[in-house]
């Protein structure tokens, strides 16, 4: 499955973003997508997951309130809705896809990778 991410851009703090990764090649089936980042110097770390299939959703404690992440069957689509953004969510932003079953939280888990997409966020 290839994925494309998009939706990033520049914002000012407070403010909301929304990440669309849409699968192509195949649907994301019994695959679960997740959202990962990187902050500029710092190791990509992990954001957001759902499973494709049943819709389950977790996220990172230091995202909790303010992302949500959802997905459009329809549109074979997940999104990142990121609201109150912080200067600290300042990375860039990756979709991946994983075939495991248990929450995976390590870019290793992920099979599928999209090409990134930058948020930035001033202060």
């Amino acid at each position: 499955v290839q994925l494309q991410a998009s939706g990033g851009g520049l914002v000012q703090a407070g403010g909301s973003l929304r990440l669309s990764c849409e699968a192509s090649g195949r649907t994301f089936g019994s695959y679960a997508v997740g959202w990962f980042r990187q902050p500029p110097g710092k190791e990509r770390e992990f954001v957001a997951r759902i499973n494709w299939s049943g819709g389950y959703a977790f996220l990172v404690d230091s995202v909790k309130g303010r992302f949500a992440i959802s997905k459009d069957n329809a549109k074979n689509t997940v999104y990142l809705q990121m609201n109150s953004l912080k200067p600290e969510d300042t990375a860039v932003y990756y979709c991946a896809a994983t075939s495991m079953r248990t929450i995976a939280t390590i870019p290793v888990r992920y099979d599928h990778w999209g090409q990134g997409t930058q948020v930035t966020v001033s202060s």
